[in-house]
């Protein structure tokens, strides 16, 4: 097991948003992490990375014990954001993006390869990340990601205000990280894309996980699923 979250409560100040989170991801596995708006989706991905304070709780990756731990440490233990907004910086180009990126990381990802799943990329590699549309943004985050090499990539709506088209890369992104052994935890509205590349699929409601199902049994349970999500 590569992730072990176990009765995980965090919040900000006094208010408790996670009330007790329990999650498990193996290695290599994409779990599509779905809820209402205001579940405690996004407060888990911030969690999992240190950019939230935990209140109690343990988040163990490879048997590594990183609750507590600062940003910086989770990632050198090989956890990567793709966060909600994209939050590149605009005055930089794509190149200064992904060589910040790469830094001194080993790995099979590399900024040749990167710009071989990702070829728009290619083509802005001397524009400004302002200059770039929203779908090339998110593409420059996803890579931004594969470029540290690592074992468990959080996504955070990753397709929110893109075109099909790009939608289709991101789930290229996630295909080939899944091939590399590299767990995915996929926070998405979208249900065609997390059908698409989960293993399986998480429903938080009120900062817990209250269902958690294969993904073929979850698109065969409408009922289970109108009940947790008001969709058909």
């Amino acid at each position: 097991m590569l992730l072990q979250v176990r009765d995980l409560v965090a919040g900000y100040g006094s208010a408790t948003v996670l009330d007790g989170v329990d999650l498990d991801l193996d290695a290599g596995a994409t779990l599509g992490l779905l809820g209402r708006n205001g579940a405690g989706k996004t407060t888990l991905v911030m969690t999992l990375m240190g950019l939230v304070p935990v209140t109690s709780g343990s988040i163990r990756l490879g048997g590594v014990e990183l609750s507590g731990e600062r940003t910086h440490v989770i990632a050198r233990h090989g956890v990567a954001l793709v966060p909600q907004g994209r939050r590149v910086w605009a005055p930089l180009t794509v190149a200064e993006h992904l060589t910040l990126a790469a830094g001194k990381r080993r790995g099979s990802w590399t900024v040749e390869r990167v710009l071989e799943l990702l070829p728009r990329l290619a083509e802005r590699y001397r524009h400004r990340a302002g200059q770039l549309s929203g779908g090339e943004q998110q593409m420059l985050t996803l890579a931004r990601a594969l470029l540290t090499n690592p074992r468990l990539v959080l996504m955070d709506e990753p397709s929110e205000g893109l075109a099909p088209a790009v939608v289709d890369q991101v789930a290229d992104v996630v295909t080939a990280l899944r091939g590399e052994g590299v767990a995915v935890l996929l926070v998405e509205q979208d249900l065609h894309l997390a059908f698409a590349v989960s293993d399986e699929i998480a429903v938080m409601d009120r900062g817990r996980i209250v269902h958690r199902a294969t993904t073929s049994a979850f698109r065969n349970d409408p009922d289970t699923a109108h009940r947790l999500l008001g969709v058909a």
